[in-house]
Parts: structure tokens; sequence; C-alpha cells
């Protein structure tokens, strides 16, 4: 029975909903829901500089009045609309908990103006303190939220925040200058791409409906807008909207690993982390996968915790699905209970209830990955390629009976474990920054119809809207392929991935981009096979030596290269080959590199570069594979 009414709590407006069980304490651990739930708009909290920000209130209520038992507080602060913490509120607070919902400063009902996760730390910390002051909170805070709400989590922690207990951010922005905003020195449009979304929701600005329409057609033509980038500012419409503006045009020049990117950065410096237990939650196919995994070494070393990480096959923020793109990873893949699995870990950590956290799964070990690959390659029931996978727990991560295994570039176009002894191999290809090397998959959120999420076949298509022709990408003159042979038996691959390259450009900066690919034999369901990709990477060539200093090239000249591919497991069974793609472009997933060395998001003109890649005794250019016997 689920009922709504009207009703006064402690002399404030509330609205009432939700199931009552008389006689179970606050404390239970049961999962179905025990009260009915009082919930507060639109409380408008102090901030240290005078700011308010709006804030929900969801308490569970016992007879028709709020309980005296203080409680702990699960937080979510979101840019996103508070409204739609909804579910999650009642939910929680339905179980014993207070829920508190605020939006960030700038977005939506708060006041102030939005600045990139940099005020989320200090606003954190004041709402923490406001919320300890409460005569429903028992001091004790935890948070939830995915992405950009994971990002507030993580500098909330790092603000060191007294009443923080625990967190469990889902793909949540940190690292930024390292991986998944800048990558490799390179831009990621789909933040690019986020600007364009975000500006016209929520933004202050679009409380003036002619402003908001103003910037809903720049939303509409992103595509023309993204077909003439760089962004420089007062140019378009995005000068409506300032903060955004100054942002994006700061981000898309700031390549270095610098300042700029310091708020959430826990791989330099960890010890600014709050030592709490952290659950951290990603996906192979997430936009923020790397930063994931990395995330949980630094940690580990830095804090007591404990620290844990679970890894699935999922697209970013997509944790209850087992279907990404054209894959499916079977039914076992997704998590269902997506709030219930969250209470078991708040119940431990803010309740202190003995219960599954260390004995049983997800909470049975500090690492827990879905290892991809097993399924039998033929078409599932939603017509998708059975991928398959299993869960298996591990202790740590990297783990530790890795056994890392060069496979070597080969002049044939081979891709093998045996080092090339020939002199002087090397392959030349013509990269065009008119004509980028389209993105068909990967590591990707905020993309809608512009980016494709998750496991797709590597070929053009409808679906493809800069690719719209059904050829490969493989038949493309500026990749070079490098593939195996057919494998005698499966190989599992399991960790961090790195493509070294020997090259040289006839530029003074150019990119180099570098895909792992699963390749499918032909089966009568897919009777062309499937060229299925599993982790992408890239490398501004400024960026050789250093993410923090710039150095351009000297053309011709033979440089290292190292490229990070974003972290996987996956299973390349007998018969599939592994194969190794080499560009010097991923578009729109990452920005163009015009070639000409000019300052980043600064560019006038655009040269097409001759790049070359070295694979003989001398260079022996390989992919790093972590290989699991």
């Amino acid at each position: 029975m689920k009922r709504e009414l009207a009703g006064t709590i402690r002399g404030r407006a509330w609205v009432l909903g939700f199931l009552f069980i008389a006689g179970m304490p606050l404390g239970s651990d049961a999962t179905e829901a025990l009260f009915e739930v009082a919930v507060e708009k639109d409380v408008m909290v102090p901030m240290r500089d005078g700011v308010r920000l709006a804030t929900d209130i969801y308490l569970p209520v016992r007879e028709g009045a709020a309980a005296d038992e203080r409680l702990p507080v699960i937080l979510e602060r979101r840019p996103y609309n508070k409204d739609g913490c909804a579910s999650s509120g009642r939910y929680y607070a339905a179980r014993g908990y207070a829920f508190v919902a605020q939006d960030t400063r700038g977005r939506y009902e708060s006041e102030g103006v939005w600045h990139m996760l940099t005020d989320d730390g200090p606003d954190g910390c004041d709402t923490a303190a406001w919320i300890g002051s409460q005569p429903w909170s028992n001091g004790k805070i935890g948070m939830i939220g995915t992405s950009y709400i994971g990002g507030t989590q993580h500098a909330m922690a790092m603000a060191k925040a007294p009443e923080l207990t625990t967190v469990i951010p889902v793909d949540a922005m940190s690292n930024l200058g390292y991986a998944s905003m800048r990558y490799g020195g390179a831009f990621e449009l789909r933040f690019w791409n986020w600007i364009m979304f975000s500006s016209p929701r929520g933004s202050r600005q679009v409380r003036d409906p002619g402003t908001a329409a103003v910037l809903k057609e720049m939303m509409d033509n992103r595509k023309a807008y993204l077909a003439n980038l760089p962004l420089r500012r007062g140019t378009t419409p995005l000068k409506l909207a300032p903060e955004y503006q100054d942002w994006l045009v700061e981000a898309m020049k700031n390549g270095a690993n610098n300042q700029f990117w310091e708020q959430n950065n826990i791989v330099d410096f960890p010890e600014r982390y709050k030592d709490i237990p952290v659950y951290l939650v990603g996906g192979w196919y997430d936009s923020w996968a790397g930063n994931t995994t990395a995330n949980f070494v630094a940690l580990t070393k830095a804090i007591r915790g404990p620290v844990y990480l679970i890894m699935g096959p999922w697209i970013h923020g997509a944790q209850s699905g087992s279907a990404h793109g054209q894959v499916n990873f079977g039914a076992d893949a997704a998590i269902k209970d997506h709030l219930g699995w969250r209470m078991e870990w708040y119940d431990h950590w803010l309740k202190g209830i003995d219960n599954k956290v260390g004995k049983e799964a997800p909470f049975a070990t500090p690492v827990r990955i879905f290892v991809m690959g097993t399924g039998d390659g033929s078409k599932a029931a939603d017509g998708r390629l059975n991928h398959g996978g299993y869960w298996r727990d591990e202790h740590e991560w990297p783990l530790a009976r890795t056994e890392y295994t060069p496979y070597y570039l080969h002049a044939d176009g081979g891709l093998s474990p045996s080092a090339p002894e020939i002199e002087n191999a090397s392959t030349q290809f013509t990269f065009d920054p008119r004509d980028p090397v389209p993105t068909i998959g990967g590591n990707i959120s905020s993309g809608d119809e512009i980016l494709l999420q998750g496991a797709w076949d590597q070929r053009g298509g409808p679906h493809v809207w800069n690719a719209p022709e059904p050829i490969p990408l493989s038949a493309r003159n500026d990749v070079l392929v490098f593939q195996s042979e057919p494998l005698e038996q499966d190989l599992e691959v399991t960790g961090e991935i790195v493509v070294k390259l020997w090259g040289s450009s006839s530029a003074l900066d150019t990119d180099w981009t570098a895909k792992l690919i699963d390749v499918y034999p032909p089966n009568p369901d897919f009777p062309g096979g499937f060229d299925l990709n599993i982790g992408d990477g890239i490398l501004r060539a400024r960026f050789r030596d250093s993410l923090k200093e710039e150095k351009l090239m000297e053309p011709g000249k033979v440089y290292e290269f190292a490229i990070r591919l974003y972290p996987t497991s996956n299973v390349f069974k007998r018969g599939h080959r592994i194969r190794v793609d080499v560009s010097s472009s991923n578009f729109p997933r990452f920005d163009i590199n015009p070639n000409t060395g000019e300052p980043l998001n600064d560019h006038r003109r655009q040269v097409t570069a001759v790049n070359t890649v070295f694979h003989d005794r001398i260079h022996r250019s390989h992919i790093l594979l972590p290989v699991i016997p």
C-alpha cells in the first residue's frame, strides 16, 4: 500500500508517503520499506560566502510524526536537478535513513555561479556541517551518486569533511588532467558536448526564456558547431552562459596536467583523501574506467579505508544493464538492486550492522571484476553479439599473478609475442585532420547521437553519423592494422594496457591512437565476423615525455610514444585474433590535432602529416598485454 498525504512536522511543511510498518526500529536492516516518508522541499542552506543551495530532505516518519531518533544521513549533491533524487530519497528514508538531496552551486534552484567541481569541496563541507547540526542527524554521512555526482563525493572526501563517514563514487570524475577529460594531452569532446547540453539545462541563464531558447538552438545544432572548432570566447551563443564558456575554453587549451586540473586529482594527491571506507564502482566501457582503477591503487596505499573496487562490463552509469552497444554480456552482468546493494554498505558503516560486507559478494574481497568474453559468439535474443562473461573475486589490482606479455607489431601486419628481427622496417600513413577516423563505441559518456557508447563492431553504418557507409574502419588507409594469427587457446587479458610505439612525423605535432580489438571469426549468426572494440587510447605527441610539459617534435626524428589504453578484463577465445589498430585520430571521441604545433584550442590552420610507425629489430613497437595464466 502506498499513499500520499499532507502534513506538518516540527513546524515545517512536509509531504508524507510510503509504507509504514509499526513496531520496527529505525536501525533495522530489513530490506522492505518500513516507514512513511516526509519530504521537505527547497530548504535554502547557507554556504560560508552567503550563497544558498537548494536542498530537499527525506525523513522516515512514525505514526504521522518525525521520529526523535537521530539518524545516519545519505547525501547526494548533484548538478542535474535534485528532483531526480526522489526515488532514492524515498527508498532510503523508508528504511531508516535521512536522505538529503542538493542542487550544486549555480545549478537549477541553487544560488551562485557554477564552476566545474572547484566549489564542491567547500560547499560539501558547509552542507555536511549544516546536516550535522540538524535534530534528525546523528552526524554520520554517507554519499551516493554517479559521474559528476561521484565527483562531488571525491571533492568532499578530499576536503576531509568531519561528518563524512563513507562514500560510494560510481563512474566518478577525478584525475581530470590524466584521463577522461584530458587524455594523453588530447581533449575528450564529450565534455564539449556536456557543456553544450548543460548550459541550456539547469544553468542560471535559462531562467530567462529568451536566453534559454538561444542556448537550446545552439544545443540542437551541435554537429555544426563541432565542425567549426576551436571554440573562442565571444564567438558562439555560449557567451550567454559565460561561466560555461570560460571553463570550456580553458579546458580545451590546458593540455598539460597542471593546476587547472588539480581538483579531484587523487593520483597525485592521495594524502588529501579522508581515511574512510570507500567503494569504487566502474565499468570497462565507462569514460572514467582508468581513473577508477587508478584511484583504487592510489587510495589503498594512502588510507586504511578499507577501499573496495568493482568493475563490470558497463557503460557510463549503466550498472543495471547487461547489454551495451551491440554486445550482450549475459544477465549476470547487471546489478539489478542498485539501491539495495548500496544499503548493505551503508548499513555496515553508518549503522554498525554485521552483514555481508567483508563476507559475501559483492563485498567478499576488496576487488570484484567481470571477466568478459566467455560467450559463444552467437546472436543473443536481443540481436546482439553474445560476448558473455562472469564475475570473479580478487584481492588486489593489478592482479599479482599477471604476466606482462609484449605482442609485437610486424611489417606484414602481424602481431605476435615474437620480436621482429629485420632491419629498417616501418609503415607510413597520411593523417588528414579534415578526414579523421570516426569513433565507433568506446569509453564515452554524454554522447547521445554524437557518440556511441560501449561495445560495437568496428564498422560504419547509418548508426554512425560521421561514417554512414557500411565499411569497416580497417579498410581506411590511415588505420594501420596489426593482428595475430587465430589463437590456439583462450587467452585472458586483465589489467592496465599500454601500447609502445616508435614513430616519427612530418609535422611539429600530431596524435597517436591505438585500439585493442577482439576479432571474432565468421559464424552463421555473424557471417562477416565481428570486430569488437575492447579498449583505446591516445597520446598527443607534444606530451610524449611528460603530461606536465609540452615539447614539439623535430620533423622526421624518431621518438618513443607510450599510449595508455583503458583497463579491461577480456578472454580472447580460441580461434579469435588479437588486433591492434594504430592511427592518429578518433573523432569525435577526441579533439582533432591540426598538426601545426599551434597553441591548443587556438589554431587557425590544418596541415596533413605523414606519420611513420617503426617495427624492426631496433624499434620494437608493441602492445604490453596483462596476461592472466
